[in-house]
């Protein structure tokens, strides 16, 4: 019994998984391991103002411990400047194109053809599972962490764990991590008033106080990592007013931006941070701001 990688891979590429949208993704594993002998829960957790989301939960066998292999299925939108179509799959000069190629649908390709491998080498000591989640470059909200609350709930223990981000520099397997780093998504509104660009004075305008407040934080050194994380970033991801008319101030601002952080950092001290920095900035301009 033995699974092709890379055609899996290819199969799993097809399916447009832009988060939140499955697009088959879910289904299609769920299908190949079925036919491996796993016993598949497909979980769909849902939540107020969330986009409900498609995941699921395989094991092979029912005793301890239970080595498991973690990832998603979802990917980010495609953008532009693809040398092929990113839901094609194409091979090309021994490489595959695609998005989700890297992060991190082969990974769950591999996962299965190594958990067919060793299924087909003989009785298998302990059992294999894979937690797979369709919500993982969106909110995770509705994915990982609802999975695992269902698996405690369900007396499911996790004795190991394998995830299949892409973290190889220069080839293949040439980089293992121990750890991930942390995320924190931040929204920020400047609040201003709107006015007509004739008469400045009379609006207050919230695109130079996020302008600041976008320099500040984007040129802020978190830390200079350490022996086992890379340093500490903050990306801008968006900005934007809202605004198609040249001629009037907008009444609003707003800009999002995400922090992946080492273990020198916690969520809270960040956020207080990302906070108390804003605050002081809106402050000495006089103008309102909310942060969520």
């Amino acid at each position: 019994m033995t699974v092709d990688a890379l055609a899996l891979a290819q199969k799993l590429i097809r399916c447009p998984s832009v988060t939140p949208e499955d697009a088959g993704a879910i289904g299609v594993l769920e299908s190949e391991l079925k036919g491996l002998g796993f016993d598949c829960h497909m979980l769909r957790f849902e939540q107020p103002g969330t986009p409900s989301i498609d995941n699921l939960y395989a094991r092979f066998g029912s005793q301890g411990p239970n080595f498991c292999f973690a990832g998603h299925t979802d990917v980010v939108p495609p953008g532009g400047n693809w040398k092929h179509n990113p839901f094609e799959a194409v091979i090309e000069d021994g490489v595959l194109y695609g998005r989700g190629a890297a992060d991190m649908k082969s990974a769950i390709a591999a996962f299965v053809a190594a958990s067919a491998r060793l299924i087909s080498a003989g009785p298998v000591k302990g059992s294999i599972s894979l937690l797979i989640t369709g919500d993982e470059e969106g909110p995770a909200i509705n994915g990982t962490a609802k999975v695992l609350q269902w698996l405690k709930d369900k007396g499911e223990r996790l004795d190991h764990c394998v995830v299949g981000e892409p973290t190889s520099v220069s080839r293949a397997g040439d980089t293992l991590k121990i750890g991930r780093r942390g995320s924190v998504n931040f929204r920020i509104l400047v609040e201003g008033l709107q006015g007509h660009v004739g008469y400045p004075q009379k609006a207050k305008n919230p695109i130079p106080v996020l302008a600041q407040l976008v320099a500040q934080l984007s040129g802020h050194v978190l830390d200079k990592g350490n022996a086992h994380f890379e340093a500490s970033s903050l990306s801008f991801t968006s900005m934007d007013v809202g605004n198609d008319a040249a001629n009037v101030i907008p009444r609003e601002a707003r800009a999002a931006f995400n922090v992946r952080f080492n273990d020198q950092h916690t969520p809270e001290s960040l956020i207080n941070w990302v906070t108390d920095r804003s605050q002081r900035l809106a402050k000495e301009a006089g103008s309102k701001l909310r942060i969520r």
